[in-house]
């Protein structure tokens, strides 16, 4: 129960932050600048078949949470609430939107497109919280003694960033923007952690997560 309660307090500082942000913003936010389709873009073009990849994203992150070790979880949490806060800033002060291609078949994914889009804001677009989160999520499920769910891991992050583009909730230039964050926000969460004023156990978490990472990257001796 007790660690239940640990995983569910992370998600919650974790995504929760990010949740908070993403919606907040888009009420207090001035218009967007509308974003240009690139030829990368063009090279993916819209297919609303897409959107069941794309909200599997919602699966993934409370999936991470719930497999990852406990002592992953003060980086997890605090990487999140970086790339929220980071992107609190760069929302406000520039808002960004796209135009959306029109919604006019009627099969399943077409529905799930309409619902998604009713309840998603039009801005928000650069960075994408949504390639931040996906990098970050595949980040900490690699692990070296489990290649099986690292190789599933990245596979299914390759597929929500590309059908983050393929459903045009994003372009290209927002999902790099995005993933970029969330390199960045992974590795400030690591030089929080070796920070003088940490706390010795957060300090034992973080490093447990360092060395995690490490042993995941480094090839065999």
């Amino acid at each position: 129960m007790k660690t239940y309660l640990q995983r569910m307090r992370a998600i919650a500082l974790g995504w929760g932050a990010v949740g908070l942000v993403y919606g907040s913003s888009s009420i207090l936010q001035r218009q967007g600048v509308v974003l240009q389709e690139s030829a990368l873009d063009r090279m993916m073009p819209y297919n609303p078949h897409g959107v069941w990849l794309y909200l599997s994203f919602f699966v993934l992150i409370p999936l991470t949470y719930a497999s990852i070790e406990l002592r992953q979880l003060p980086w997890l949490t605090r990487a999140m609430q970086l790339c929220a806060a980071i992107c609190m800033v760069v929302f406000m002060l520039w808002p960004t939107t796209l135009m959306f291609p029109p919604i006019v078949g009627h099969s399943a994914s077409d529905m799930a497109m309409r619902l998604l889009a009713a309840g998603d804001t039009t801005q928000n677009c650069l960075p994408s919280l949504h390639g931040a989160l996906t990098l970050l999520c595949a980040w900490a499920l690699l692990d070296r003694k489990r290649p099986w769910r690292s190789l599933l891991a990245l596979l299914w992050g390759l597929g929500i960033a590309y059908a983050t583009v393929q459903t045009r909730r994003h372009l290209s230039a927002d999902l790099s923007a995005g993933m970029l964050l969330g390199l960045i926000c992974g590795y400030l969460s690591y030089r929080l952690c070796s920070r003088p004023t940490t706390s010795a156990s957060t300090a034992a978490s973080c490093n447990a997560v360092t060395a995690h990472t490490i042993s995941t990257q480094s090839p065999p001796p």
